[in-house]
Formats: structure tokens, C-alpha cells, sequence
């Protein structure tokens, strides 16, 4: 038995010990296969189907500018077909914000199918050749874009196929052939080929936490919208019409339900609306990074907030209200949902900057959203109508109507005009003007002001007099001017990162205290800067930490030996999230910056970049045989052979000799943890 057991033993310990010098951790996370049908006397619809291994997503094919790689087919040009309209993505990607491209980004995971229509000049057979470019990610780490080589060999019959006919063309499968990759002539389906018409509507499937994070926002800006002039006196107004005829109590909270759904009802109907006339993701697209619909936006909420400083009225026609009003003193259950009609359009110059602020921001999302805010914020702002209307008595209770109800319409005002400046930044794509420094100080003045009007010393139009300040408008106050200095601090370096994603991406030629804190108190043995001067590719890669940064891994071992410090491989990507999610939280930390200028010669390797060698400096590879011709493709030929893997970002720490001290690591966001990885590298290059 003891015999059995020290067997069983040997053979699983062999069995991990084999496992461990396999390659299993090259991830290919992505199985693609590729079919058609023929869906016209000249037109052939051809399908991409990518599985998609858990926990890793695929990219959507439509991402704003500055994201990551979109998935794109590029076609041969063989002169054989042309394309008609633009690639369908008919798995509808899953909108969120990436923290490392501070943006919102489509992401597909566990299965996708994309489409694309070509047309063909006459029947007869034909191969359709290309690659489909790619990349995936998970929550720690991405794998550099990838070409996957398809051919696809199509017979197009003389005559539009029967449906008998197209089931058994959607069984048919052509696994993709290999294709030489030097091909340099493509046909590219680009963004801006996409045929809205034929992006399919599907049921949204946003990341759940977005959806619900925007619920409560709407939720609580529809209570808000409830303290504004034109809504807050029409509570007490509203419920003297359900209290006509108040002696039938069954009667009068029957009443008052309806008028509550009703609300809910219009303004869920608005949201239903904007989901529906929403063109899928090339129209999210298009209202996120386009200059024209986003400046559109800006002078909106420009003339929202002048609206509600006092400067003038938006108000709905009069024949409107006055029809609805006129409907709502009938019987019946079409009185209260005319009441409810009539108390919309009446609030509209209060509510409808509010509600405009809602719709624009649901737009950038897909399905879901719109319907979900415009729910959310009619369900806060027809609670109180109801209840107040099932139950009168509780208007005892209500505060009076006073100065105060212009003072919450002035601060959303001041919140309307700040939240406008994010829809400048798609009109200055590189921050030339816009730059982070230049935003920061425009919000700096707006909530300063604010903290001023707080307290009286600034006054608008319709605004009482403040013979005093109260204990709320001090503490509101106080409130204000502590996120200008928290501003303040943005414009010398500090990250904002609850705010980050309405700001610039911060400028490499900005102040930067916090990386000056860094640079503050080199090590003893540190080294005159000529000693180690980058060469390589400093033309091709900018460093924004103010690290003394190599991109080529010989010459940072040549700095290595010279100092004896040891060396910190970074492999990273122009494309990688968790890359700069690293940089953003971790590496910008004084204690990990300080560590890695004073203590390391940095490398960064770039894996996914497209720079062309000279026919010299090309190799074959031992891992896969395949001609390296570019300097990403060396970079990430050179990960996969050292350390078995192709994932992105990996830190290896090595001696001066190329020796690797200790385990490589992967995306760790906790900042101690890194840190103490960092200092037991510094110890054993040492040792």
C-alpha cells in the first residue's frame, strides 16, 4: 500500500513537473472559423465565428480613437468581389469603462459572429482571402493584436438560393487556411464604410455594474430635479386636484397611482424612444468621438445652464400645456395621466436640461441604458407627486417654497456648465489646446464661484437676498472650495482618479510634483546619466514617467553591467489596458518611481508595435519558424521563448549577466506588494 501511495505520488509530481516546462502558457484564447451564404443573385454574406476562451474578450470592431485594437477584416485584393455596406457585428459588444484607456470601450466575450457583405460580378467560384485582425484581454493581462489568415472558397449559383438551400450553406465550415502574411495589398473595412441600416437591434447587455451605477444617477438627479422653482411649488398644486371629490378614499389612491405610473410611463416612453432610434455601436461611436455631435452638445448644455442662471426661459409651447391641462379636469382614469402629462410639460424648463444631460450621456451606450436612466429618474421625481396625492395630509410636512428653490436650479447650473467641457475634449483629440492643465482651471473657477455663491457673494437674476449665511450653504461652501483645492493639486500631478475619466489624459510636458517627489533623493551609487544613454528606438516610444527608459534589451544589459544595477523588463503594448492601468496606479507611485529610476535599468518591450526592421536585423524564429520582421514581433518572440508566455504586461527582473532573479509577475495593482517584489529583486541581482 505504502508502495501504491510513494507511486501515485511520484507519477503526479512528474506529471506537474512535465507540465510545467510545456508552453501552456502561450495563450491562443481565440478559435476562429469562417463560413458564407448566399443572400442575393450577386451577393454573398461572408461570417466570421470567434469562441472565446474564458476569462478572456475580444474587442468590438467599432472603438473610439486612442483605444485599443479594433477586430477588423482586411481582404485581399484580388479585383473578384467588392464589399456592400459595412462589417456587422451581430454579437452586440458589452459597453463599460476601461480604467486604462479612460474611456468607454465595446468588449465581446465567449462566442462572436461578424458579417460582411460582398458582391460578386458574375457566378462561378472564387476564394475570398485575408487576415482578421484582433486582440483580447482579460482582467490582468492582454495578448498582442493578432492576424488570423482566413480562405474561404465560395460558389455563387446563378440564382438566388432557396432557404432549403441556405441551411445547408450555414453548415458549411472552412476552417481558415494558412496565408503567407507578407501580403501588403488589402481591401480594409473601416468605420467609416458601416452601414448603420444594417446594424441589428438586439436586447443591450452593458456591464451590469455600468448599468446600475447609472440607475442611481438618474435616481438621484430625479429627486434633485424634484427642489427646482418650476416643480417643487406643482407638488401642493397637484395633489388639490386629487383632492376634488376626496371623500372616496379608494377613489383618490387609485387616482393618485395612475398619475405616479403615468410619469413613469412618459418619460420611460422618452428613453424607449432614444434606445430605438439609436443606430448600434457605430452611432455610440459617432456621439462619443465626433467632433460635430459633440459640439453640438457643448453649446446645448452651455444654453441649458445660461437657462438655469437666470438668463432666460426654455419653456414648451403654451398650446401644449394648455390641451393637456384642458384633458386632465375630465373623470376617469385619463384625468390623472393628463395631470401627469400636464405636470411634465410644466416642469420642462427645470426638468429638461436634466433630463437632456441623461439622454446624451445614455446615448453613448447601447439598448439598456436610455431606458433605464429615464426610468430611474421618473421613478424619483413621481414618488412624492404620489404619495403627497394618495396622501394629503403629509403636505403639512412639505417646507415652504422660497429663494432657495432658485438657489438649487443656480448650482445645477453651475454643475451643467462644468459637465458640458467633457464634450470639448473629442474637438482636440491630442490636447494641443484643451490640455489637462487648461480644463482643471476652468472647473477651478466655475466651483470656485460656486463656493462664492454659497455664500452670497455672488448673485443672479432671480435670486433672494442672503441677509446671512446658514449652516447648510457654510458647509456647501466649504464643500466647494475643498474640491478646488483638490483640483488644484491636478494641475502639479495628481492623479483625480474618481474624476479621470471627464479629463484629459495627463501631458508629458505638464508639472509634475509627484514625479519630481520621486527624483528628489537618488541612491548613493547612482551613476552620471551619459553613462547610460538610451540609443534604440528613442525616436519610436515616449515615456511619460521621466524614467531614463531603454527599448532595447542589449543595450540596457550593456548599462547593467556598467552599473550593476540589475535590469526590469517591461513587456508591455501601445494597446494593452492593464499595461496602463500599471503605469497609472502603480508605477506613478513616488516609493515604486523612486525604486525604479534610482535602483533599475528599465526596458520596455513593446509587443504589439508595427515598426518594420530592416531586412538585416530579420531572423527566423525557433519557436514557430516564421520570419520576425518587425520590432514587436521580436519583442514578443523573445517573451514566448524565455519565459512561455505571451501575455502583456509581464515584469522580469534579471542580474546584470541576464540572469532572472525571481518569478516574473503580471498585472499586481496593489502598490505594496509590487514594491516588495521590486526590493527582493534588488536583493538577490545583488547577492
Amino acid at each position: 500500500m505504502l508502495n501504491i501511495m510513494k507511486n501515485i505520488l511520484l507519477s503526479v509530481t512528474l506529471f506537474f513537473a512535465l507540465s510545467s516546462l510545456v508552453p501552456a502558457q502561450i495563450a491562443d484564447p481565440v478559435e476562429w472559423s469562417f463560413s458564407y451564404e448566399q443572400t442575393g443573385n450577386s451577393e454573398v454574406t461572408l461570417i466570421f465565428k470567434a469562441n472565446i476562451d474564458r476569462p478572456w474578450h475580444l474587442y468590438s470592431a467599432y472603438l473610439p480613437e486612442g483605444g485599443p485594437i479594433p477586430t477588423k477584416v482586411h481582404f485581399d485584393d484580388r479585383g473578384e468581389f467588392t464589399l456592400s455596406g459595412g462589417l456587422l457585428e451581430v454579437t452586440k459588444p458589452k459597453i463599460k469603462y476601461d480604467e486604462g484607456f479612460r474611456m468607454e470601450l465595446g468588449t465581446i466575450d465567449k462566442y462572436a459572429e461578424l458579417r460582411q457583405k460582398v458582391l460578386v460580378p458574375s457566378a462561378g467560384s472564387i476564394t475570398v482571402t485575408g487576415e482578421i485582425e484582433y486582440q483580447v484581454c482579460d482582467d490582468l493581462t492582454c495578448l498582442p493584436p493578432k492576424l488570423e489568415a482566413f480562405s474561404i472558397p465560395v460558389t455563387l449559383e446563378g440564382t438566388r438560393l432557396s432557404s432549403e438551400d441556405k441551411s445547408e450553406s450555414d453548415d458549411r465550415q472552412v476552417i481558415g487556411q494558412v496565408v503567407s502574411p507578407d501580403k501588403d495589398t488589402h481591401i480594409e473595412q473601416s468605420d467609416s464604410e458601416a452601414n448603420p441600416a444594417d446594424i441589428s437591434f438586439q436586447a443591450g447587455n452593458e456591464d451590469e455594474k455600468s448599468l446600475w451605477r447609472f440607475f442611481w444617477i438618474a435616481f438621484g438627479l430625479g429627486l434633485l430635479a424634484l427642489l427646482t422653482p418650476c416643480v417643487f411649488p406643482m407638488i401642493p398644486m397637484t395633489v388639490s386636484f386629487f383632492m376634488q371629490g376626496s371623500g372616496n378614499r379608494a377613489r383618490g389612491i387609485v387616482r393618485g397611482l395612475v398619475f405616479g405610473l403615468s410619469i413613469v410611463g412618459i418619460y420611460t416612453l422618452l428613453g424607449i424612444i432614444v434606445s430605438l432610434t439609436n443606430l448600434g455601436p457605430n452611432a455610440a461611436n459617432a456621439l462619443s468621438t465626433h467632433w460635430i455631435p459633440n459640439l453640438i452638445f457643448f453649446l446645448l448644455f452651455v444654453l441649458f445652464a445660461f437657462s438655469f442662471f437666470g438668463m432666460f426661459e426654455l419653456i414648451l409651447p403654451s398650446g401644449w400645456i394648455n390641451k393637456a391641462d384642458k384633458h386632465a379636469e375630465g373623470a376617469g382614469l385619463g384625468g390623472p395621466f393628463f395631470m401627469a402629462l400636464t405636470t411634465v410639460l410644466v416642469s420642462f424648463s427645470c426638468t429638461g436640461p436634466i433630463v437632456g444631460a441623461l439622454l446624451v450621456e445614455a446615448a453613448g451606450g447601447l439598448a439598456l441604458k436610455p431606458i433605464l436612466g429615464m426610468f430611474g429618474f421618473a421613478l424619483a421625481f413621481a414618488i412624492p407627486f404620489t404619495l403627497f396625492a394618495m396622501f394629503p395630509s403629509w403636505l403639512k410636512g412639505l417646507p415652504k417654497s422660497g429663494g432657495w428653490l432658485n438657489s438649487v436650479k443656480v448650482v445645477l447650473g453651475f454643475i451643467i456648465l462644468a459637465f458640458a467641457m467633457k464634450f470639448l475634449l473629442p474637438l482636440d483629440p491630442g490636447n494641443r489646446v484643451l490640455t489637462r492643465e487648461l480644463f482643471l482651471s476652468v472647473w477651478i473657477v466655475l466651483f470656485f464661484f460656486l463656493g462664492l455663491y454659497f455664500l452670497g457673494k455672488l448673485k443672479f437674476a432671480h435670486d433672494s437676498d442672503v441677509p446671512y449665511v446658514t449652516v447648510p450653504r457654510l458647509l456647501l461652501s466649504v464643500t466647494s472650495f475643498a474640491f478646488v483645492v483638490l483640483l488644484f493639486t491636478g494641475l502639479f500631478g495628481a492623479e483625480l482618479k474618481t474624476i479621470s475619466p471627464l479629463l484629459p489624459s495627463k501631458s508629458p510636458d505638464g508639472i509634475d510634483l509627484t514625479r519630481n517627489v520621486s527624483m528628489a533623493v537618488p541612491s548613493a551609487d547612482a551613476v552620471p546619466e551619459e553613462a547610460c544613454i538610451p540609443g534604440k528606438y528613442t525616436d519610436l516610444f515616449q515615456n511619460t514617467l521621466g524614467i531614463n527608459m531603454f527599448y532595447d534589451l542589449d543595450e540596457a544589459l550593456a548599462c547593467a553591467r556598467e552599473t550593476g544595477k540589475p535590469v526590469l523588463i517591461d513587456f508591455k503594448g501601445h494597446f494593452c489596458s492593464n499595461c496602463k492601468k500599471m503605469e497609472a496606479s502603480v508605477w506613478s507611485d513616488p516609493a515604486v518611481l523612486g525604486k525604479l529610476k534610482n535602483d533599475f535599468v528599465v526596458v520596455a518591450l513593446y509587443t504589439d508595435d508595427r515598426t518594420r526592421l530592416p531586412e538585416s536585423e530579420w531572423y527566423a524564429s525557433e519557436v514557430d519558424g516564421k520570419l520576425k520582421k518587425t520590432v514587436g514581433q521580436q519583442n514578443v518572440d523573445y517573451e514566448i521563448k524565455h519565459f512561455r508566455t505571451n501575455t502583456i504586461p509581464l515584469y522580469v527582473i534579471m542580474n546584470p549577466e541576464g540572469e532572472v532573479v525571481n518569478q516574473p509577475r503580471g498585472t499586481d495593482l496593489d502598490v505594496q506588494s509590487y514594491l516588495a517584489w521590486l526590493e527582493e529583486g534588488v536583493r538577490n541581482a545583488t547577492n
